[in-house]
């Protein structure tokens, strides 16, 4: 009884942040970047402590080679096998498997979510909802998302983030129903569909105290004094002082990944009027439906006052629906992943701007004719 009510009040605690074990994250930087550009995908193993969300293994999803001669292929479109891999059901009982493998060997065998690649921040897409609703659809399945940008990381600073559905658009996935009126009646935005949880890489305390403890190289003593100048400059392997300086940060020029993310921005922001113009249309459809409509009850209301008159039995006024078949209002479910998405871009500009901001502020003297 003891036990149960611990388990109760376990799975009644929110998940506050996420705590990734290095090796983890080597494994699957690994393997997103062996896998660029195509979409990686792999399952996530750990457990719940106290709101905290430690992963301590993962391992890869079998995934279909896709044809390289198919150069239009989208790597987050729903048809793409390597982004629905996770839903996939021969993967499903893969998992199953390797979770029993990891119980044999006395390692963390709860399923806590699943991982992804990304590039340039294009992660916001139905491929992306629908695996995460599959693992969190259960009642306190504390599952998250974790997702490695892999075009971010290759400038030099990793980008791992851990994700989870909120509640309000979990009960609206649930429901299927996108229309303005239940969207309306529920508050729901492009802001509540994601909730981002903090992540802390960690290391264990072996580890931390060996990087602590590694000695540096040995001073070469066997080095003979150099006789000029330019044998130093001419040397094949020039010494350097422990903090060389790096000029790459003083580049003044637009980063290439900026120009890449403003396409992109581009890009979803002509989705965006895609999808209001076919809101639009329905919207025409809809009024050309109700105007017939009712035409057709007024002439049917004058039609059964007619027969009143002359003591004949009333026509029933309800055959429009039998006649007449309203337009069905098109999912708003693309319109709100595309406006999350658009809202990712427009923070990733913002960093970039800021340092190219700066570096342009601190040479303004020199760009700014005399």
């Amino acid at each position: 009884m003891a036990d149960t009510l611990k388990d109760i009040l376990l799975k009644s605690v929110p998940l506050k942040s996420v705590q990734v074990e290095a090796l983890v994250v080597m494994k699957i930087i690994k393997h997103c970047s062996q896998s660029f550009p195509t979409t990686a995908t792999g399952s996530l193993v750990g457990m719940d402590v106290t709101g905290t969300l430690q992963i301590t293994n993962s391992f890869p999803f079998p995934t279909t080679d896709i044809p390289s001669t198919d150069s239009h292929h989208d790597p987050n479109s729903s048809s793409n096998p390597a982004a629905a891999a996770p839903r996939v059901r021969a993967n499903a009982k893969y998992q199953e498997d390797m979770i029993k493998c990891l119980k044999e060997v006395n390692i963390d065998a709860n399923n806590v979510g699943w991982y992804t690649s990304a590039n340039m921040g294009n992660f916001i897409n139905s491929n992306m909802i629908e695996n995460q609703y599959i693992y969190q659809k259960e009642v306190n399945e504390k599952t998250v998302a974790i997702i490695h940008d892999v075009s971010r990381s290759s400038q030099g600073s990793l980008s791992l983030r851990a994700f989870r559905l909120s509640p309000s658009f979990m009960a609206a996935y649930k429901e299927g129903k996108f229309t303005t009126e239940s969207l309306q009646k529920s508050n729901l935005s492009y802001q509540d569909i994601l909730t981002e949880l903090p992540l802390v890489v960690h290391n264990s305390l072996l580890l931390s105290s060996y990087l602590h403890q590694m000695p540096t190289d040995p001073p070469v003593s066997n080095r003979s004094i150099p006789s000029s100048l330019d044998e130093i400059t001419k040397s094949s392997n020039p010494p350097q002082p422990p903090l060389f300086p790096n000029f790459d940060s003083l580049d003044v020029s637009v980063d290439p990944f900026l120009e890449k993310t403003c396409d992109l921005l581009l890009d979803s922001i002509e989705t965006h009027y895609n999808e209001l113009n076919n809101h639009q249309y329905y919207q025409r459809q809809l009024g050309r439906e109700q105007a017939k409509i009712t035409a057709w009850q007024q002439k049917r209301k004058l039609e059964n006052v007619s027969r009143v008159s002359a003591k004949q039995t009333p026509l029933p006024e309800d055959e429009w629906t039998r006649l007449f078949k309203l337009p069905q209002e098109p999912s708003r479910l693309e319109g709100l992943l595309n406006s999350r998405q658009v809202e990712q871009y427009t923070r990733q500009v913002d960093g970039f701007t800021a340092s190219v901001s700066a570096k342009m502020f601190a040479v303004k003297g020199n760009l700014l004719p005399e």
